[in-house]
């Protein structure tokens, strides 16, 4: 699946994608598997390194993948924050090849009915796979082999695991017709000294804490590759939020890919073997957290429409129905707490076969 030469880089904790599209992984409180909730807070980011950096210690088949890894504990939630384009994008996220806006296979290009990817900058985050009606199901790292991902679920099998990004540009024309409707609403705000030019990026959540920085690094040690512990993404609480539906036609999309890039998820212990670093600690208590007074968030856009869910989608059963209740206490957010919400790159990140 070939794309169309642009590069992947790593900009400190941030993916960069051809385009200006930036791509961080978020820590965040994994909600309880039932009712609806507000967005929980960002708690820093996953710390993402090169797989090729790694030959020696990396699986083979991670190696034949390429891209980057991140450390994430068992039950462990993540949204992720897009940021960073200056103009209208298109981007396919996967998890284990399955496409959280859709549901369907992980596609070379974009599609409609059901649509299989978000827009740039409209879409600020994305923190589950889409359950329609202004709702998410949040993202939850469990390992492979127990039928608990998305992966499993919807295909019956679990080759992949972790998560799949693509994005794609407008077209020349599209492209053209675009500025020129940034360079008219330009022109309408000087005049009026007010307004904001259309295609403004979304406010991004704040984080409300930063998560520890992962320990000095120390030399990995000397291991053949062996076979991974694998993780992939499964499905936690349900959240508001709306995957919006695109208001331009499929055709002002580009059918070749900008750029993509495989994110490998790895177990703590697995994280130190492979970079001898020390992973991030164990996610903040929930209850915890609430009880501190910390801000929770909700985000609504009521110019956009949001996706209805699809079938594959709606059928994938939480991780508690797999591996247990953890019986972690839940102490909701008072109504106070939650707020309402109207970087140089590095060396290019290898992409191999999948």
């Amino acid at each position: 699946m070939g794309t169309a030469g642009g590069t992947v880089r790593i900009d400190g904790d941030s993916l960069l994608l051809p385009g200006g599209v930036r791509v961080r992984f978020i820590r965040t409180l994994r909600l309880p598997e039932t009712g609806t909730h507000a967005l929980p807070p960002g708690l820093g980011t996953f710390p993402l390194r090169r797989v090729e950096d790694y030959p020696d210690t990396v699986p083979a088949e991670w190696s034949a993948r390429g891209g980057v890894l991140l450390p994430v504990h068992l039950r462990e939630a993540m949204w992720l924050s897009f940021g960073g384009t200056t103009q209208p994008a298109a981007l396919q996220v996967g998890v284990g090849k399955v496409c959280a806006v859709s549901g369907k296979p992980w596609s070379p290009r974009p599609a409609r009915e059901p649509q299989n990817y978000v827009v740039l900058p409209r879409q600020p985050w994305l923190d589950g796979i889409n359950s329609g009606k202004g709702t998410v199901r949040q993202f939850v790292a469990v390992p492979l082999g127990l039928g608990a991902t998305v992966e499993g679920q919807v295909t019956g099998e679990e080759v992949w695991g972790g998560v799949q990004l693509q994005s794609f540009p407008l077209t020349d024309v599209a492209l053209r017709a675009w500025r020129e409707e940034q360079r008219l609403l330009a022109e309408a705000a000087r005049r009026n000294r007010s307004g904001t030019a259309y295609g403004a990026a979304a406010p991004m959540m704040s984080a409300s804490g930063a998560a520890p920085q992962p320990g000095g690094a120390v030399p990995p040690p000397a291991a053949a590759p062996r076979a991974s512990a694998a993780m992939g993404l499964g499905v936690g609480g349900s959240m508001r939020q709306e995957v919006y539906q695109d208001d331009r036609p499929l055709s002002d999309w580009s059918t070749i890919a900008a750029g993509r890039v495989f994110v490998h998820l790895v177990t703590p212990p697995e994280w130190r073997r492979i970079t001898g670093e020390a992973p991030p600690p164990s996610p903040v208590d929930r209850a915890a957290y609430t009880r501190a007074g910390l801000p929770w968030f909700d985000y609504y856009d009521d110019d956009a429409a949001d996706l209805d869910p699809t079938e594959a989608l709606g059928a994938v059963k939480p991780v508690g129905d797999w591996i247990g209740d953890d019986h972690t206490p839940w102490q909701p957010p008072s109504p106070g707490q939650v707020k309402p919400l109207g970087d140089a790159p590095g060396e290019p990140v290898g992409d191999g076969d999948w």
